[in-house]
C-alpha cells in the first residue's frame, strides 16, 4: 500500500486502531513485502547512520569547492560561550542541521531526508530532542516512520525534488516531515501531526531551488537551520491546537503547483536566484574551471 493523500493515512489509522506511525510500517510492509521486523530493523539503521553521521563530523572538514565546513564548530563554540540568543535547546537543533549540511557537502555518509539536500532537517531536530527529553531510541524509530509516512505523501501529491518543485520540495519536504515527527513524540495525535506537516509547508511555499554553482552547498546547508526551525514551530504550533485553515491535502497540492510555476532558471540549474549574483557566478563550471 502507498499513501496518496494524508486523509487516507488518518483514515487508516483511525479504522485500524494502529497508532499512526505503526500503520505506516504496515503499509511499508505490505508495499515491500517484508515483515514488520525487517522494516522496523530498516529504519533503526537509518537512525543510527543519522547519529553516526553527527559523531563523525570535523570542523577542520572542507568540502571541494571550499564553500562548505566548519559553520558547525563556530555554532558548537558559540553555545559553549554561554548564553546563546536562542537557548541551548534551539542552539543546538541549529549546529546539528549545520553539521549535517556539511557532511553532505563534505562527501561523507548522510541520510537523504528527504534528500541529500536537505539531510540535516530531520537529524537536527530529532538528535537534540532525544538529548534534551531522553528519549529512547525506539521512540525515535518510531517518529521515523511518521516522517516518512509525511514524506510518502508528499513527494506522491507534490515533489520532493528541486529540479521539479524549488526548494520547497526539498527543505520544505523536510520540514513538514520532521514536524510531525516531533508531534508524535510529544504525544500529539495523528490530526495534530497532519497540521504540522501542512503548516511547515505553508511556512517554505515558494522556497526556490538555486545553488551556487549547481553544488548542493550554498545556500542549501543554512537553509537546513530554517527547515529545522521551521519544523519546530510548525509542531509546537499544532500541539497548542492551532490548525491549518487551508486543509493539509489541499496546502500539498498547492506546493505541486507553485513548484510548476517557479521559472526554471530557480529549479537546481544553477542559472538564477543566489547563482546568478556576481559571487554565484563566480562558482559557476565554466569560471571553476579557469583557476
Amino acid at each position: 500500500m502507498e499513501f496518496t493523500s494524508i486523509q487516507q493515512m488518518l483514515e487508516e489509522t483511525s479504522s485500524s486502531g494502529l497508532p499512526l506511525w505503526d500503520a505506516i510500517r504496515q503499509a511499508d510492509c505490505q508495499r515491500q513485502g517484508i515483515s514488520p521486523q525487517q522494516s522496523w530493523d530498516k529504519m533503526a539503521t537509518m537512525l543510527q547512520a543519522m547519529e553516526d553521521a553527527d559523531r563523525s563530523y570535523q570542523e577542520t572538514d572542507r568540502s571541494h569547492s571550499g564553500l562548505s565546513g566548519g559553520d558547525g564548530g563556530k555554532m558548537a563554540r558559540y553555545i559553549r560561550a554561554g548564553k546563546p540568543l536562542c537557548g541551548p535547546f534551539l542552539s543546538e537543533v541549529m549546529a546539528g542541521a549545520l553539521r549535517m549540511g556539511e557532511c553532505n557537502a563534505c562527501m561523507k555518509r548522510i541520510v537523504a531526508a528527504p534528500t541529500a539536500g536537505a539531510c540535516g532537517v530531520l537529524p537536527a531536530v530529532l538528535l537534540p530532542y532525544a538529548r534534551q527529553f531522553q528519549a529512547e531510541a525506539d521512540r525515535l524509530v518510531e517518529a521515523l516512520y511518521v516522517a516518512s509516512g509525511f514524506g510518502m505523501v508528499i513527494a506522491a501529491r507534490a515533489s520532493i525534488s528541486g529540479a521539479e518543485g524549488g526548494c520547497q520540495a526539498e527543505i520544505g519536504s523536510a520540514a513538514a516531515m520532521a514536524a510531525p515527527a516531533l508531534v508524535h513524540l510529544q504525544g500529539g495525535t495523528p490530526e495534530q501531526m497532519a497540521n504540522a506537516c501542512a503548516m511547515a509547508v505553508k511556512n517554505l511555499l515558494g522556497l526556490v531551488c538555486d545553488p551556487v554553482g549547481g553544488l548542493v552547498e550554498v545556500p542549501c546547508v543554512k537553509r537546513n537551520v530554517i527547515g529545522a526551525m521551521d519544523a519546530l514551530s510548525a509542531a509546537q504550533m499544532a500541539l497548542a491546537g492551532i490548525e491549518s485553515r487551508v486543509p493539509p491535502d489541499q496546502v500539498l497540492d498547492a506546493m505541486r503547483e507553485v513548484g510548476q510555476s517557479l521559472p526554471h532558471t530557480l529549479r537546481e540549474t544553477g542559472k538564477g536566484g543566489l547563482a546568478a549574483t556576481p559571487f554565484g557566478l563566480r562558482y559557476t563550471p565554466k569560471e571553476v574551471d579557469k583557476r
